[in-house]
């Protein structure tokens, strides 16, 4: 798998941006059927920085409702990546 195929986009949350800031913790979308290993090797391959730990989960899609018609969003993997103490993924500055 292509980097660009196994990280989708960052999450950007509140709850997000405390962990990077406070625990230098980041968060992606990531393709369905990688694992641990190909998300590891993307992130330091991507953004040139060494990866800890990677934290896999996920996500349930929900329902949502346009008028009486009734659907479901789809779900999607989420991987929260640990990085080494003085590394930093400059995509998530200032946000």
């Amino acid at each position: 798998m292509n980097v660009y195929e196994v990280l989708r986009r960052p999450v950007i949350t509140e709850k997000n941006t405390v962990l990077s800031a406070e625990r230098n913790q980041y968060a992606f979308e990531v393709a369905r059927n990688a694992n641990k290993v190909q998300i590891k090797e993307a992130v330091e391959k991507a953004f040139s920085v060494r990866v800890v730990a990677v934290n896999v989960s996920s996500v349930p899609g929900k329902m949502k409702r346009m008028g009486r018609h009734r659907g479901m969003t789809p779900g999607w993997k989420k991987a929260v990546v640990t990085l080494t103490p003085g590394d930093k993924i400059e995509l998530f500055e200032g946000v």
